[in-house]
């Protein structure tokens, strides 16, 4: 594991998780699940299987740095990479990226969410440490791809054909398109096909390969943070990281990188997977009462309730009735009560909560 490193993104803010999730705490710093970790936690103790403790770097936001550093008091602090501005995951791949390269021009780089489930951690590792060995061994970019259990609108797909080289693991294939969040025709489709995969925007690299990457497809992102080789792991890389941070552009590293290049490969896995992006995900992987009910909470009643989810903080005592298929939540004195079908519009209200209340309650 000497050359295996990981980088964690964990500057998101989570939206759709309000009120739980707040841009002062987003739900990977949250004990969501009502395990004992939070997400972040979660990720990194995964991540601690593949990875040597000193080799895994957490991307973050400035305002979060603080909260990063009190949930994984055994990181290092200058593995804490704090980003000036939200600019999506590219800039935030190629800053890592371009730092380890600098420490290690061998290293094979994990890039993972802090915020998604693995229910099947040890089907998890043996998938990372098989990409590991390609991307050792081969110039290629690897993403994993979650094979799919139901015609889901609300996540990105990789079609796959058969590799054009012999792959040591069969599981590995070659990606022909990428194809973002489909209409429910298109999602039934891709499902009948057989040969798409979930997008699970976990991918798996060597840092000499992403780096070619970005010069080839992305260059005026990849050399913006080039332009830092010399101020890297030194005392000026922070000023030089603010100053571009505040220039570059606002991308995904699949709209910059991963669409265009052709030496993209996928590795169909299944490891109890969800990037638990609403509510609605969230019901599906947490235990239910007999009336299916998902209940987070130590003092939770429920009466001719069914198919809800309801997370609220261990010392509050709910009563409900009479509620079917609905979200209810409360965090930090702001309660919210919502229909599952309904759950988009929750970006909506906080929008709404935004601009008549305040930004203390978002």
């Amino acid at each position: 594991m000497e050359h295996h490193y990981a980088i964690i993104m964990a500057g998101g803010v989570g939206s759709r998780f309000w009120p739980m999730s707040t841009s002062h705490k987003p739900k990977q710093f949250l004990d969501i699940l009502g395990t004992g970790e939070t997400l972040l936690q979660q990720t990194y103790n995964r991540i601690l299987k593949v990875c040597k403790p000193e080799n895994i770097y957490v991307v973050t936001s400035t305002a979060y740095v603080g909260l990063v550093k009190e949930q994984l008091p055994a990181l290092v602090t200058d593995n804490i990479l704090g980003e000036t501005a939200r600019k999506n995951t590219a800039p935030c791949v190629a800053y890592a990226s371009y730092k380890i390269h600098k420490r290690d021009p061998k290293a094979i780089t994990l890039v993972a969410p802090s915020d998604h489930l693995v229910k099947k951690e040890s089907t998890f590792v043996k998938a990372i440490n098989s990409c590991f060995e390609k991307a050792a061994a081969q110039d290629c970019l690897i993403t994993l791809g979650i094979k799919p259990t139901r015609p889901d609108t609300g996540y990105g797909y990789i079609q796959f054909i058969k590799s054009d080289v012999e792959e040591k693991d069969r599981r590995i294939n070659k990606v022909k398109t990428f194809t973002e969040k489909p209409d429910a025709e298109m999602a039934n489709f891709f499902i009948d096909s057989g040969d798409f995969l979930w997008n699970s925007g976990i991918f798996i690299w060597s840092t000499e390969s992403i780096l070619k990457a970005f010069d080839k497809h992305d260059p005026e992102l990849g050399n913006m943070f080039k332009e830092g080789w010399d101020v890297y792991n030194t005392p000026e890389e922070k000023e030089f990281i603010t100053r571009t941070y505040t220039s570059c552009k606002n991308i995904s590293i699949d709209y910059s990188v991963m669409e265009k290049a052709t030496n993209v490969y996928v590795r169909s896995s299944i490891f109890g997977w969800s990037d638990l992006g609403t509510w609605g995900s969230l019901y599906t992987h947490i235990n239910k009462d007999v009336n299916k009910n998902a209940l987070v909470g130590k003092n939770i009643m429920t009466y001719d309730c069914t198919n809800c989810i309801v997370q609220v903080p261990k010392e509050k005592l709910v009563v409900l009735q009479g509620l079917e298929d609905y979200i209810v939540v409360e965090s930090d004195g702001i309660l919210m009560i919502c229909k599952k079908q309904d759950e988009q519009q929750i970006r909506n209200f906080v929008n709404d909560v935004k601009v008549d209340k305040g930004e203390k309650f978002v």
